[in-house]
């Protein structure tokens, strides 16, 4: 980013100009998805990476997502009901593990009820390669 003097900046419409200088904005291409797995929902974008419920397949398996509920590509946004009509989001396998523990424990007072558990939540780490709509 640049550090300009607040007296030599000058903003007219998309455009910033500096006294000498023209800076042309360059238009982002917008490209991601709402996907439903492991009765959760996320958004995602070629490139992410996530943490979902567990999923079959190894380490470097391909695995593909066709619960797309939303795709939304610049300007155009397909919604689904409930999924859109042939989309998909494909990705690869980076990890199968265990989430950190976490500890239940459960106790009524003045009656020497007391019970504690442990638990680790299956994850899998996928990365996003490609949305197809």
């Amino acid at each position: 980013m640049l550090f300009m003097p607040p007296e030599r900046l000058t903003k007219t419409g998309n455009q910033i100009k500096f006294i000498g200088f023209e800076l042309i904005p360059v238009k982002e291409v917008v490209l991601f998805a709402i996907i439903q797995t492991g009765g959760k929902q996320y958004r995602v974008s070629p490139g992410d990476i996530l943490r979902v419920e567990r999923l079959p397949g190894e380490r470097g398996d391909e695995v593909s997502l066709k619960q797309v509920l939303l795709v939304a590509h610049d300007d155009q946004v397909r919604v689904g009901r409930p999924w859109v009509e042939g989309a998909e989001v494909k990705g690869e396998i980076l990890r199968q593990g265990k989430a950190k523990k976490i500890i239940v424990f459960k106790k009524k007072r003045r009656k020497g009820y007391r019970r504690k558990q442990g638990h680790r939540q299956l994850y899998t780490a996928i990365q996003i390669k490609e949305i197809v709509v």
